[in-house]
């Protein structure tokens, strides 16, 4: 039997045009927002929402699973002279 898992992985980035697109690894769940914070908000109403009736376990997860969250960015990187 493969254990349950307590933590729910989503990845943040730069939007496409502009603010921020997240992602969650384990289940269905893509949102954005204007800022990170919005974004962050927007994220855990999308994972409440998409569990909410459903047996954690059938996606693998523990009740009342946490988010772990991965803020992905570009470098900055130095220009040669």
């Amino acid at each position: 039997m493969v254990p349950l898992q307590q933590t729910i992985k989503a990845v943040i980035r730069l939007g496409d045009q502009s603010g921020y697109m997240a992602e969650c690894m384990e289940i269905a769940v893509v949102t954005q927002g204007r800022t990170l914070d919005e974004t962050v908000a927007n994220l855990r109403e999308a994972v409440v929402l998409h569990l909410e009736g459903e047996s954690p376990a059938s996606f693998g997860l523990r009740n009342h699973p946490t988010l772990l969250i991965t803020l992905e960015t570009d470098p900055d990187y130095a220009e040669a002279s």
